[in-house]
C-alpha cells in the first residue's frame, strides 16, 4: 500500500508521521515563526528559519522520501456535530472547519492552516481531515446537553462534544471489549464512558477545558468563578488565559509536567502533594460517575503519557476502588511501564488495562479508509 502521511499542526509547532508498511519517519517541528525553527527527523536535528506552517511543511517534505502518497491525513481537533467521521477535504469542508474555529479557537485555525499549506503542496493527494470529537458523535442528548436556554444553545452550538475520540477510538479498537471506562491521561486529560464499543459520555465538554485537572487547564468549575473574578477587575481574556494555561497541575503545584511535581512532592512539596491528591480524586469522581452510566464495565483503560508511565498514579486512582470492583496486581502495575501492547494489571472483577495509544497510526487507518 502507499504510505500515509499524518500531520498535527499546532500553533507553532508541526508533529508529522509517514507512516508505510515497513517502516515508520517520526518528525517534529518547533518554534514556528521564527528565524531558528528547530527539526528533529528520523534522529536528525537541524535550525533554520520557518516563518509560517507553509515554510515547516515545505521543510517537511524536503526531508521525507516518497514516490506518491495514499493520502495525507489531519488531526483536527473540532468537527462539531457536522463532520462525524474522517473527511475528505475540499472547498466547502475546508470552510466548515473554519467555521467551527469559535469552538476551538486555539487548535482548529492551526490545523486548518497545516491542511490549506498541503492543499497548495500536494494538489493531486487527497487529504483527510480527522476530528477529535468524532467519536464522540454517539454521545446520547440526555448527556450532550447542558441546561441552558434551547434557543441559545443551539444559536451558539452549545453542547458536549468531547475530545480525545482518536485516541479512545485506537484503545477501544485495541482492547477488544464493549464496555470500557477510558482514562486517557497526558498534558491534556479526560475519561470516557463506551458502551456496546460507542462512547456514551465523556469529561471534557464544549472545549477541551472541562473535566480532569490537567497540566495547564482547570478542568470542572463553578460557572460563577468567571464572574467573580471579572467582578474582581479581570478581563475575560486574562480569565481565559488562567483557566487554560496557568490552572491545573501548574496552578495548584507551578509545574505542569506530572515528573516535576512527583519530584517536588518528594521533596515533601505539600502543594505538589495535594496536587496529585486532586488530580488522582477527580479521575476517581468520574470512574464512579461512569461505572453508573454503562452497566457491565469490563475493564478501566489507562492511556497516554501520564496513564501509561506512572504506577504511581494508577495506584492513587485505583487503590481506593477495590469495592467497585476495581483492584490492582502490584507487580504488574509497576513493570507496566512504557509497555508496547495492552497489558493487564487488574486481579478483581473489572479488568484494569494500559493500552499505549496511538493516535498517528488510528488516523492513518482512517485515513486510508476513507480514501
Amino acid at each position: 500500500m502507499k504510505p500515509v502521511l499524518v500531520v498535527n499542526s499546532g500553533s507553532s509547532s508541526l508533529k508529522y508521521q509517514l507512516i508505510s508498511e515497513n517502516r515508520t519517519i517520526k518528525g517534529l517541528i518547533e518554534e514556528i515563526g521564527s528565524d531558528h525553527a528547530r527539526l528533529r527527523h528520523d534522529g536528525h536535528e537541524e535550525t533554520r528559519a520557518a516563518k509560517d506552517h507553509d515554510d515547516a511543511l515545505a521543510w517537511m517534505l524536503e526531508k521525507l522520501e516518497f514516490d506518491e502518497l495514499l493520502a495525507v491525513g489531519h488531526r483536527v481537533v473540532h468537527g462539531g456535530t457536522k463532520y462525524t467521521g474522517p473527511t475528505i477535504v475540499d472547498d466547502e469542508v475546508e470552510a466548515g472547519i473554519e467555521e467551527l474555529s469559535p469552538l476551538a479557537p486555539l487548535h482548529n485555525p492551526v490545523n486548518l492552516a497545516g491542511i490549506r499549506a498541503l492543499r497548495k503542496l500536494l494538489p493531486d493527494v487527497p487529504q483527510v481531515a480527522v476530528f477529535d470529537t468524532a467519536f464522540h458523535a454517539t454521545i446520547p442528548a440526555v448527556a450532550a446537553t447542558y441546561a441552558l436556554p434551547l434557543d441559545l444553545a443551539e444559536t451558539h452550538g452549545i453542547r458536549r462534544y468531547g475530545f480525545h475520540g482518536t485516541s479512545c477510538q485506537y484503545v477501544t479498537r485495541r482492547a477488544n471489549l464493549d464496555n470500557l471506562i477510558i482514562c486517557h491521561l497526558g498534558n491534556g486529560a479526560s475519561a470516557t464512558a463506551v458502551r456496546d464499543g460507542r462512547s456514551v459520555d465523556t469529561s471534557m465538554g464544549l472545549s477541551p477545558l472541562e473535566g480532569l485537572v490537567m497540566g495547564t487547564r482547570s478542568g470542572d468549575l463553578d460557572p460563577a468563578v468567571p464572574f467573580h473574578l471579572i467582578r474582581a477587575g479581570l478581563d475575560p481574556a486574562a480569565i481565559e488565559d488562567i483557566l487554560t494555561k496557568k490552572s491545573g497541575l501548574r496552578g495548584l503545584a507551578g509545574a505542569s509536567d506530572m515528573r516535576a511535581v512527583r519530584e517536588k512532592a518528594a521533596n515533601g512539596d505539600e502543594d505538589a502533594e495535594r496536587a496529585l491528591d486532586v488530580y488522582a480524586y477527580r479521575i476517581r469522581k468520574y470512574i464512579g460517575a461512569f461505572l453508573a452510566v454503562v452497566p457491565g464495565v469490563q475493564a478501566l483503560v489507562f492511556t497516554a503519557g501520564v496513564g501509561e508511565n506512572d504506577w504511581r498514579l494508577r495506584a492513587e486512582v485505583c487503590g481506593p476502588l477495590s469495592h467497585l470492583g476495581i483492584e490492582l496486581d502490584e507487580d504488574a502495575n509497576r513493570a507496566a511501564v512504557g509497555v508496547g501492547e495492552p497489558t493487564s494489571i487488574g486481579t478483581g472483577p473489572i479488568q484494569v488495562l494500559v493500552i499505549p495509544t496511538d493516535e498517528e497510526s488510528e488516523i492513518a487507518s482512517q485515513a486510508a479508509a476513507v480514501v
